[in-house]
């Protein structure tokens, strides 16, 4: 069975990340550029969210005993294959598991502007996501 108390408190991690990236999310863009800080929290705290969202799905995989995931991006897959997720939070998840991998691996292509233009537009995807596992789990 899947440890549900261990889900709640990956989803509180999240929750707890995303209340500090809505703080920079309220910054002009100007503002949010002009301090380094700012910019390197929120690449952490956006890494970190999403290498839960993986750790989430991971663990439902494996308590499941379904196929192994290759890579994170399969682990959604695999989910969206087992009916937990919908063709567009599939979407969604793959491309925050890309973005993912470019801060962890190609760092020097990820520039600050798009990490603003993430906390703009894309915070609300890790809700989805929690939704999104609710809506099975719980």
């Amino acid at each position: 069975m899947v440890d549900k108390e261990k889900i709640r408190l990956k989803i509180q991690y999240i929750e707890g990340n995303n209340a500090k990236l809505e703080q920079l999310r309220r910054l002009t863009l100007e503002e949010f550029v002009k301090d380094f800080r700012n910019i390197e929290a929120a690449k952490h705290l956006l890494q970190v969210n999403i290498e839960a969202m993986i750790d989430i799905a991971n663990h439902v995989i494996a308590r499941y005993r379904w196929e192994t995931p290759a890579t994170s991006g399969d682990s959604f897959k695999i989910l969206w294959q087992k009916g937990y997720l919908n063709d567009k939070e599939l979407e969604v998840f793959s491309q925050m598991v890309k973005f993912r991998n470019r801060v962890v691996h190609l760092y020097h292509t990820v520039d600050d502007e798009e990490i603003y233009r993430i906390l703009q537009k894309h915070i609300s995807d890790f809700s989805l996501f929690i939704k999104a596992i609710s809506n099975q789990l719980f």
